[in-house]
């Protein structure tokens, strides 16, 4: 059930998923008190990572290189901070983004060089194997979700093999929820997050019937909020979190455990959602995706 005014109360409901006879846990990446897997005098990167995605932070200085060879496919780039600048270059051409930004980067070699330093963020789907086994997290996923289906990529963008930068700081409007970018095979929802704690009167507890949510704090502090299910099999309950997380971290929610984040912190509390695949329910709302025209839907079975 979401909360007062929240603007996901007019998706359509989801398509009927098998009913789960067995559960996986969440999991998180507290970067903050964690060793980063790589580091040197220029950056620290700490890596997590859920059944289909990795998420990748980096603290980065001026000069930084973070470069990907050979890399399966399509991955994300976020810069959350007004003051980031960096290079991204493949064999294509080199674009720059400038600033909050959301950047597609397509598969094979890339090269990104930071100009101004401070976070970066790279979004990967758990294809990219060697960087999949650097996670923190990585046991968690020795065996698979069973409620997940294998990854399946949208179709190609139009225009051709280029990285593409989108603006992170669209203005907010009316019947719009959050800043959505979609690829082939990530979606991010970009938002500005909310200062002091969120009322705990009015959280948004709801579930994903087949897709991992991947909530990403880029500041504050977090509780994140989960239930799963009750199945006749008693041996396959879990249960309920209440899983602290500040900034940085991810909190992997797996399907189709009942969740809601709540910012307890009395600063500034933001999360970065992100979905791999890209999200149905979100593409189908008129307007929300704010990169459409780039990235066309697949077709259905129905529509084959």
């Amino acid at each position: 059930m979401y909360g007062r005014d929240d603007l996901r109360t007019s998706l359509a409901p989801p398509s009927k998923a098998p009913t789960p006879t067995s559960f996986k846990e969440a999991s998180y990446g507290r970067f903050y008190e964690e060793a980063p897997q790589d580091a040197d005098p220029q950056a620290e990167t700490w890596y997590a990572r859920g059944q289909t995605m990795i998420v990748a932070y980096t603290a980065a200085k001026e000069g930084a290189v973070l470069s990907r060879a050979d890399q399966p496919d399509e991955y994300a780039i976020v810069l959350p901070d007004d003051d980031a600048e960096i290079a991204i270059e493949i064999a294509e051409g080199t674009e720059v983004a400038r600033g909050r930004s959301v950047v597609f980067v397509p598969a094979g070699n890339s090269k990104v060089t930071v100009r101004k330093g401070g976070r970066v963020l790279r979004l990967f789907t758990t294809r990219a194997a060697d960087l999949a086994a650097k996670c923190s997290n990585a046991r968690d996923y020795a065996s698979p979700d069973p409620n997940v289906p294998p990854l399946q990529e949208w179709p190609e963008p139009i225009g051709g093999r280029k990285v593409r930068v989108y603006p992170g700081d669209v203005a907010p409007e009316q019947g719009r929820f959050g800043r959505i970018y979609r690829g082939q095979t990530i979606m991010v929802n970009f938002g500005d997050g909310r200062v002091g704690p969120r009322a705990a009167d009015n959280l948004s507890p709801h579930h994903h019937d087949d897709f991992e949510q991947y909530s990403i704090a880029l500041d504050g502090d977090y509780i994140h909020h989960l239930r799963w299910p009750w199945i006749s099999d008693s041996t396959q309950w879990i249960e309920d979190h209440h899983a602290r997380c500040a900034a940085p971290s991810v909190a992997v929610i797996p399907p189709p455990a009942t969740h809601t984040s709540q910012g307890v912190a009395p600063g500034l509390n933001r999360l970065l959602d992100a979905f791999c695949p890209p999200r149905r329910d979100f593409s189908a709302k008129p307007g929300w995706v704010l990169n459409a025209a780039d990235y066309p839907l697949p077709v259905t079975e129905d529509e084959a």
